[in-house]
C-alpha cells in the first residue's frame, strides 16, 4: 500500500475516534476512558507520519512500533467502551475492523523492515570470519 494511502487511513482513523468520543455520555467514567482512546487513537496518525520522515530504517521500525502500540491501545479502549456499555458495538463494528487492519498492516511493515534489514551478500552467504 503507498504511504499516502496508509496515512490517509490512520489519519481518518484518529479523526473517527474524536467522533467516538464526542458522542460519548457526560459521565466521568466514560470522559476519562474517552481520553485515553482520544490520545491513542489520534497518536497512530502522527506517529505513523514520524516514520515515513524516518532517518534511518532502525528509526522508521521503531516509530511504527509506537504505532502497532498506540493503535493496539485505541483498540483496546474501544472494547473498554463497548463491555462497559457506553457505546452499542454496532455503531463501532466498523471501527474496530479498520483499526484492526491498520494494525496488522504496521506489523506486516515492521516485520518486512526488519527483513530487507539484514546485511545481503552474495549468494545469500555471509563472508566467512577471518
Amino acid at each position: 500500500m503507498p504511504s499516502d494511502d496508509f496515512k490517509k487511513r490512520t489519519f481518518d482513523f484518529g479523526i473517527r475516534c474524536v467522533r467516538l468520543v464526542e458522542a460519548l455520555p457526560q459521565t466521568l467514567v466514560a470522559q476519562v476512558i474517552g481520553k485515553q482512546l482520544l490520545r491513542a487513537g489520534t497518536s497512530v496518525g502522527a506517529n505513523y507520519r514520524s516514520a515515513i520522515r524516518g532517518r534511518s530504517r532502525a528509526d522508521f521500525v521503531a516509530k511504527m512500533g509506537i504505532v502497532e502500540e498506540e493503535c493496539d491501545e485505541a483498540l483496546h479502549w474501544i472494547e473498554v467502551l463497548c463491555a462497559l456499555e457506553l457505546i452499542a458495538t454496532d455503531r463501532i463494528r466498523d471501527l474496530q475492523i479498520e483499526g484492526n487492519e491498520i494494525l496488522s498492516i504496521t506489523i506486516s511493515s515492521i516485520k518486512t523492515a526488519r527483513k530487507n534489514a539484514k546485511p545481503q551478500t552474495l549468494s545469500g552467504l555471509r563472508s566467512p570470519q577471518v
